[in-house]
């Protein structure tokens, strides 16, 4: 949240801005602990709303005819409406794939060279399901396609488990935040690490021997949203602010600020060009037919995921 947004939202509004900064797995043990109260808005990613919704009830259907529609991308919105049940409208879109210092590993292109021995002790990488999800697409399979059917989804989990603690001597280390994703390239130490493409073209302005890459096997598309808890005491505020992030000229001030692309529809008219550039050199329409978009994630699969995570964590702390 850049604070010239925040500074301007609430001299135009009134509304005092209080932000609680988080990820999907702790919005979502913290709104089952109030039962959705506690807060106005939150912004998990597109992918993790349906099921909380439906089982937990933490959010609320939107009232979309108080939503400037005009301002989302038509695409993008509709996507998100389908994916999160009508819980949700997209505020940002991006993709997770490789940082790759070129000088020391100018070879290295997918998701196996997370793997490759070629690279030892200059690995990295979150101990998260994208992780799980990028290193089955290089072993052959397409996961989505198996979300319907947990047995097979659980042999598929646990072979690539296996894999990565196979493996676990080389990696260097797990970084668990953007700060420790971008000190470990920069310390030199890491030549190949997961990543999210903002962080990727941030640094290589920084270094242009380090870049963000789109794996050869598919980069993951996320999408992060506005959904409102369902016990908000403000529901009006926040829906004041959602039509006030997606207005372009805002929007934009969000893009230049996090390198992240935005839902908003025009927000390219007020993008730095330098933005337009990062995106361009690392997607080639090839690469963008390729990544492979979440949808919406079973409670079996998820459950699946976190014990192989945690297995593959204490195995990894030996």
């Amino acid at each position: 949240m850049p604070i010239e947004l925040q500074k301007k939202f609430e001299k135009q509004t009134g509304i005092k801005l209080k932000i609680t900064y988080s990820n999907n797995e702790e919005m979502l043990a913290k709104l089952r602990a109030t039962h959705g109260g506690g807060f106005d808005l939150a912004q998990p990613s597109a992918d993790r709303i349906l099921f909380a919704a439906k089982k937990y009830h933490i959010y609320k259907p939107l009232d979309y005819s108080k939503i400037k529609t005009e301002y989302f991308k038509p695409s993008l919105l509709k996507a998100t409406k389908e994916i999160s049940g009508g819980y949700a409208v997209p505020y940002c879109f991006g993709t997770t794939g490789l940082i790759i210092n070129k000088a020391k590993a100018p070879e290295a292109n997918d998701w196996s060279d997370l793997y490759n021995p070629k690279y030892k002790g200059h690995i990295a990488y979150r101990l998260k399901r994208p992780l799980l999800i990028g290193v089955a697409y290089s072993m052959g399979y397409d996961p989505f396609k198996l979300y319907n059917n947990p047995k097979e989804y659980k042999k598929m989990i646990d072979k690539i488990a296996n894999k990565l603690i196979e493996t676990k001597n080389l990696v260097y280390g797990y970084w668990t935040s953007g700060d420790t994703q971008k000190e470990f390239v920069r310390s030199g130490k890491i030549w190949v690490e997961t990543g999210w493409d903002g962080i990727g073209w941030n640094l290589h302005k920084e270094n242009k021997n380090i870049d963000f890459v789109a794996p050869k096997s598919g980069a993951l598309g996320w999408v992060d949203t506005f959904a409102i808890p369902r016990r908000s005491k403000n529901v009006e505020g926040a829906y004041k602010f959602i039509n006030f992030m997606l207005k372009p000229e805002n929007a934009a001030v969000f893009v230049n600020h996090e390198k992240y692309q935005s839902a908003s529809n025009g927000v390219e008219k007020y993008v730095d060009e330098a933005i337009k550039a990062d995106w361009r050199r690392t997607f080639s329409k090839e690469d963008l037919e390729k990544v492979h978009w979440y949808p919406a994630l079973p409670a079996a699969c998820e459950k699946i995921e976190a014990k192989a995570l945690e297995r593959i964590k204490a195995a990894a702390s030996k």
